[in-house]
C-alpha cells in the first residue's frame, strides 16, 4: 500500500496554511534592491520599509494594471 498512498498523496491538493491571510490583496510592496515582496494585506502601514535594507518599498498592483505585482 506504500506506493498507492504515495500516489494518492501526490495527487491531493496542498493543505491551506494557517499563516496566510484570508484578506483579499490588491497588490504587493517590493524592494527592488533586495527582491523582497510583501503583500499589502501583510503590511501594517501605508509607508513600509524593507525588512532587510530599510529602504522604502514600492507598491505595485495586479498584473493587468500598469504596475505589475507578479
Amino acid at each position: 500500500m506504500g506506493l498507492i498512498s504515495t500516489i494518492r498523496d501526490a495527487l491531493e491538493p496542498p493543505e491551506r496554511t494557517s499563516d496566510r491571510s484570508d484578506t483579499e490583496s490588491s497588490g504587493a510592496y517590493w524592494c527592488h534592491d533586495c527582491g523582497v515582496r510583501l503583500l499589502d494585506a501583510e503590511v501594517g502601514s501605508d509607508d513600509p520599509a524593507c525588512p532587510e535594507c530599510g529602504e522604502a518599498l514600492t507598491f505595485e498592483r495586479s498584473p493587468d494594471s500598469a504596475g505589475c505585482a507578479c
